[in-house]
């Protein structure tokens, strides 16, 4: 009988003991993150403003994560804006309510409160992005996303030497969140870009004779060496042609998965995508500049942002660093000939389930259509309102979230009768 207690208790505390590691394990899994959102004063383009940040830094900081992590974001609004954070890319199973977009799957984060995102990590892998989802303060609330492969895992090509995440942004001399909110109450498109950034730094082309330059974002490399650069487009509207000048790109993955291999000399970015680019330093020692500019047929900021990519070693550095020639602005078979490349990996590795059947059809068209105002009063094309719509359906901002209202089964905050073609076909 005594040795019976003696087994039962050692089995009760090896029972004891294997939950306690598995918890140690879970509490490893589940690391946390504090952010401050707070007001941050920056030099650009020879003036000073305050722009909202998170712990100071323009891009914010860099999440770094492997395939299948959780972790835990706690965001904690010092501003003076009502605030969301959307992990862009980041599928959240079974997890709506830490994907961010205000009043679509929470309400904004008030100033004085804080919020805890839960971000499960399942299938991305490669970068992604976070940023605001709120009126335009997004233009500098964001920062980079990395999932590494999963532990005991590695990438479907060489180890690169080291990687930069290399951030495209947009610039206004003006307070964003003026421009937004006066281009909403006259009904006008919201104005241009002054300027892009490379990580957060215009470039050298922005000098201006009457002011200090804050700086070019460098990156160093040694020759021979591979290096694996992690672009992202968090520019507000436009289209973006990047280069390196006399480099060859290779680009293996796209918005937080691997694609089949592209190579090429530039590429074309959308807003919110992201792309994984190999590049091998084999040229002469010297400097080269990385430049970025538009792919636009309207309005459109024709300025063009650069970084510097410096060889390490002796030698004379050039006067100018080596510029590459881009595409034109409208230059629609660049376009063309650089997206029709793009495929799925889609190796035993990382395979690719494609549904063979359809249950549903939707046919959804994007616009930006006109409101009719009062005596032509407003700003927009003959003196009407811009505003966006999908299937010629407009977004109105409901009291509470869309979530919410789903899961409370709160009526009168949405419908259920989404068009599933637009009126209009074009």
């Amino acid at each position: 009988m005594e040795l019976m207690k003696m087994s039962l208790k050692l089995a009760f505390l090896g029972f004891l003991v294997l939950n306690v590691f598995a918890v140690l394990s879970m509490a490893q899994t589940r690391r946390t993150v504090h952010w401050v959102l707070e007001e941050t004063n920056y030099t650009r383009l020879c003036s000073s403003k305050n722009i909202l940040t998170v712990n100071g830094s323009f891009p914010g900081p860099t999440l770094h994560v492997h395939k299948g992590e959780t972790l835990i974001v706690n965001v904690q609004n010092q501003g003076k804006y009502n605030v969301t954070i959307h992990w862009h890319g980041v599928k959240q199973p079974r997890n709506p309510w830490s994907d961010g977009p205000e009043y679509i799957t929470q309400c904004p984060i008030q100033p004085g409160a804080n919020f805890s995102y839960e971000i499960i990590f399942s299938t991305e892998e490669g970068t992604l992005w976070w940023h605001a989802h709120s009126d335009w303060s997004r233009a500098t609330v964001h920062g980079p996303i990395i999932v590494y492969p999963a532990n005991g895992t590695t990438y479907p090509y060489s180890k690169p030497s080291e990687e930069f995440p290399i951030v495209l942004a947009s610039w206004f001399k003006g307070d964003v969140m003026e421009l937004i909110q006066s281009a909403l109450e006259s009904g006008a498109e919201p104005n241009q870009s002054d300027a892009f950034t490379i990580n957060g730094q215009t470039g050298d082309l922005y000098k201006n004779e009457n002011c200090t330059n804050p700086g070019t974002f460098r990156i160093l490399v040694d020759y021979g060496k591979t290096y694996l650069l992690r672009i992202i487009n968090s520019i507000m509207n436009e289209e973006m042609f990047f280069m390196v000048a006399q480099h060859n790109l290779t680009v293996v993955g796209m918005d937080g998965a691997y694609i089949k291999p592209i190579y090429t000399d530039y590429i074309m970015i959308t807003p919110g995508q992201t792309m994984d680019v190999l590049i091998t330093a084999n040229q002469s020692p010297s400097e080269y500049y990385m430049a970025a500019r538009a792919y636009a047929g309207l309005q459109y900021d024709n300025t063009t942002t650069t970084a510097i990519v410096q060889y390490s070693g002796n030698y004379t550095a050039p006067s100018t660093p080596a510029f590459p020639i881009l595409p034109n602005y409208t230059d629609i078979d660049a376009v063309t000939n650089f997206t029709r490349q793009m495929k799925a990996l889609n190796s035993k590795e990382h395979p690719v389930d494609v549904p063979q059947t359809v249950d549903t059809k939707l046919y959804i068209t994007l616009s930006v259509n006109t409101l009719p105002c009062v005596n032509s009063s407003c700003d927009g094309p003959n003196g009407d309102r811009l505003a966006a719509s999908l299937n010629n359906i407009s977004f109105v901002t409901p009291e509470v979230d869309v979530l919410l209202a789903y899961h409370n089964q709160l009526q009168g905050i949405f419908t259920k009768d989404f068009p599933s073609q637009p009126p209009y076909f074009f």
